[in-house]
């Protein structure tokens, strides 16, 4: 018989990917650039969601 997947809540906001790398436009002294991670809003950077049955039970 097959097996059944679980499913993983992604992020409706960044559908799983939660984080980025972004250049800022400058370079290092050795000529790298310089990058920033950005995280998503919703998710803090999980790629999960948290399901509204349990955001309505913490009172948010």
């Amino acid at each position: 018989m097959p097996q059944h997947a679980r499913t993983t809540r992604a992020c409706r906001d960044c559908d799983g990917f939660a984080s980025a790398m972004v250049t800022t436009g400058t370079r290092h002294l050795d000529g790298t650039r310089a990058t920033v991670r950005v995280d998503c809003r919703t998710c803090h950077g999980t790629g999960h969601a948290t399901p509204a049955a349990l955001l309505a039970r913490l009172g948010r």
